[in-house]
């Protein structure tokens, strides 16, 4: 019986774990939506997002340029390899950290709902990406044998100055990163256009 109800337990823990990593990519687009419903950009709001926006995207590109396409897997989680190289040999998931801040700059550049958005955002993105990141960290162990070692000397989130070392041979890959970031780098250059003309438009009307 106890058997039976732990693995029950851990199918219902993986499946809405798998859901989360399934859709991660949708699950900004109600923020989004009440964002631009309330944004009232200014010129420093913009700025200081836009830093934010960048720095976010610049961490992502790098570890794309890396981890390759298999970054945007949608399916199950999985991986050919155990990347500790780049921003990897800093921090664990740059992708995500890198997604956190975007996340966050786009909602400093909106002034929507300040600060609670932003606030809630950050709560909502860092639960979602906790609970993806123990998925894969499970796939992770099972898969590679170096992952203790990399897991003991490298954190999650929170980056360390110090690299891991990394593996050697593995050396990065900039076209690749664009082609992958292509879609990435349009939608949020759109969502700077917007919020940009939504600037200029209020500005126009006082």
């Amino acid at each position: 019986m106890t058997d039976s109800v732990s693995s029950g337990g851990q199918k219902k823990s993986r499946n809405w774990r798998n859901f989360l990593f399934t859709y991660r990519s949708y699950t900004p687009i109600p923020f989004l939506f009440v964002m631009l419903i309330f944004a009232r950009p200014t010129l420093t709001s913009i700025v200081i997002g836009l830093i934010l926006v960048a720095l976010g995207e610049s961490i992502r590109f790098w570890g794309v340029s890396y981890a390759g396409s298999e970054t945007r897997t949608t399916g199950t989680v999985g991986g050919s390899q155990l990347v500790t190289s780049g921003p990897y040999s800093h921090v664990r998931n740059p992708l995500y950290v890198g997604n956190i801040l975007m996340y966050v700059g786009v909602g400093v550049m909106s002034n929507a709902l300040m600060p609670f958005l932003p606030l809630v955002a950050l709560a909502y993105f860092i639960f979602q990406y906790t609970g993806i990141v123990s998925l894969e960290e499970e796939y992770l162990s099972r898969t590679f044998s170096n992952w203790s070692e990399y897991k003991a000397g490298v954190g999650r989130f929170v980056p360390k100055l110090k690299g891991f070392g990394g593996n050697g041979e593995l050396k990065p890959d900039f076209a690749r990163a664009v082609r992958s970031e292509r879609s990435s780098l349009i939608a949020i250059s759109s969502i700077v256009i917007v919020l940009w003309l939504i600037c200029i438009f209020r500005s126009a009307l006082r």
